[in-house]
């Protein structure tokens, strides 16, 4: 197969591209997400449509990328709370009938793991876990050069773990969800807790904000922690911490070759990764297990689209 085009739809833009079987991208388009549901199919058929308009018969399909639960048929949006809380939306057919073109549906971690396995930093490896570290956990599998969908299409999902019972509350309604311990949101928690109790220590911390702790954003706890603020240094050893053992966890359940860490809270560097690797080599360790390689993604924002319109090809 020749070119195919790759939409990564996000709740604030649309961001799409011609990719070649290379995984290189050729031209790109970026759109505002609507809030209608009708109007974001409209917007995804647009671009499409702008992609193909210079290369009349050279796209041959499209691949999208959407945050949610995504059917086992890769042709339904179950469920997305972030997109125009869509409900069992037939998104493949309404883009096929918009845009004239095989169309298949991703969730967007998968689509962001695979660019990762194909072109990035775990090529070469075929059993991959990929966890995306941000506001949440988001998080795809890759065994024996596969995506794991599951039965139900909405495998991968390990930032629903629960690790302590009747812990936080969740988004998803659940107790005590692994990404309530080992995520952005977290991070700016556990900073902000230890700030209203330790104020003389978060100096520089406190500093970026309001002077308050509820005035600490996520932002400044890693600016503070590259400044040697003792508080956000342990904000960060708490995350990692948290992120490393469930890692373990993981390595106990599928025997990874290796683990890829991508999204905001990763971009931190080592800040993350010392206390992240620290935590899973030690908990492995324990079991006797060999350790898998930790990878830092290195596709940056448009690994979505990129594995998105790899995966139309399949």
């Amino acid at each position: 197969m020749g070119l195919t085009i790759g939409v990564d739809i996000g709740g604030t833009k649309i961001l799409a591209g011609v990719v070649d079987a290379a995984g290189v991208v050729l031209d790109r388009v970026k759109v505002p997400t609507p809030k209608d549901p009708a109007a974001v199919a409209e917007a995804i058929g647009d671009v499409v449509r702008h992609l193909c308009q210079d290369r009349a018969g050279a796209v041959e399909a499209v691949g999208l990328g959407a945050a949610g639960f995504i059917a086992a048929d890769r042709a339904t949006v179950m469920f997305s709370a972030n997109v125009s809380a869509w409900v069992d939306e037939p998104l493949r057919d309404r883009i096929q009938a918009l845009v004239g073109l095989p169309v298949v549906v991703e969730n967007d971690a998968n689509a962001a793991a695979w660019a990762e396995v194909r072109f990035g930093a775990a090529a070469g490896h075929d059993d991959v876990v990929c966890l995306t570290v941000g506001t949440g956990i988001g998080g795809a599998i890759v065994q024996n050069g596969e995506l794991v969908r599951g039965r139900y299409g909405i495998a991968g999902e390990p930032g629903h773990m629960r690790v302590v019972p009747d812990g936080l509350p969740c988004g998803c309604g659940n107790f005590g969800c692994w990404e309530q311990y080992a995520s952005g949101n977290a991070l700016t928690r556990f900073a902000r807790e230890r700030a209203a109790g330790e104020p003389q220590a978060a100096e520089k911390l406190l500093a970026f904000g309001d002077g308050t702790a509820e005035g600490v954003r996520g932002p400044h706890v890693t600016q503070a922690a590259r400044l040697g603020d003792p508080v956000a240094l342990a904000a960060f050893r708490d995350v990692g911490e948290w992120l490393g053992q469930g890692m373990a966890d993981l390595a106990a359940l599928l025997d990874p070759s290796a683990f890829v860490l991508g999204g905001g809270v990763s971009e931190a560097g080592d800040l993350l990764l010392a206390p992240a690797l620290a935590a899973y080599q030690r908990v492995l360790t324990r079991g006797h297990r060999p350790a898998a390689d930790v990878l830092v993604a290195s596709m940056g924002p448009e690994a979505g689209l990129v594995g998105a319109a790899d995966l139309a090809r399949r």
